[in-house]
């Protein structure tokens, strides 16, 4: 569905950008490009025979691989025993390894496989081709303000960790 001609519906935030009617309309916006950006993903996770939790630890892991176990869990919010299966799965289909950690043996890190980085990547190009044709249609400066509108959302010790996904710490 080709949107080369693509032109925003999306007026101007007013001056009284904190009235409810708009608050409402960017929480409006969230739901639904949330809702799109999967989307785009979910037929090659079920070709994969993965599911959205699999593809978030997926990427987690190639943005930072030996990440620990604990920090994966801290970065997806989930339940250590939802985790856990995620964990189980990828594992025993050879898409992640597990080994003991370099500063503290008690904790895993975890690295992804050579077809672990494959998948990720594959279904990685997908997002990357829709963020980036959403980011070309509003401007540098619109993605400016969505990153530091995302930023705001994110809870003041969430923040740090977020900006150091993909650095070498």
């Amino acid at each position: 569905m080709p949107d080369d001609n693509f032109l925003s519906q999306v007026p101007s935030a007013s001056a009284l950008f904190l009235r409810e009617e708009e608050v409402r309309r960017g929480i409006e916006f969230l739901f639904f490009a949330h809702a799109s950006l999967w989307r785009t993903i979910d037929a090659r996770l079920a070709e994969q025979e993965l599911g959205r939790a699999h593809y978030r630890a997926l990427y987690f892991i190639a943005r930072q691989p030996g990440l620990a176990i604990s920090d994966l869990l801290a970065l997806l919010g989930i339940t250590k025993q939802s985790l856990g299966r995620v964990v189980k799965d990828l594992e025993a289909r050879e898409l992640l390894t597990t080994r003991p950690g370099g500063r503290d043996r008690r904790q895993k890190e975890l690295r992804l496989t050579d077809e672990g980085r494959a998948i990720e990547a594959a279904i990685f190009a997908l997002l990357r081709d829709a963020m980036s044709r959403a980011y070309t249609h509003a401007g540098q400066q619109a993605v400016t303000g969505f990153w530091q509108v995302s930023e705001a959302l994110l809870p003041a010790r969430e923040r740090e960790r977020v900006g150091k996904l993909g650095s070498e710490n």
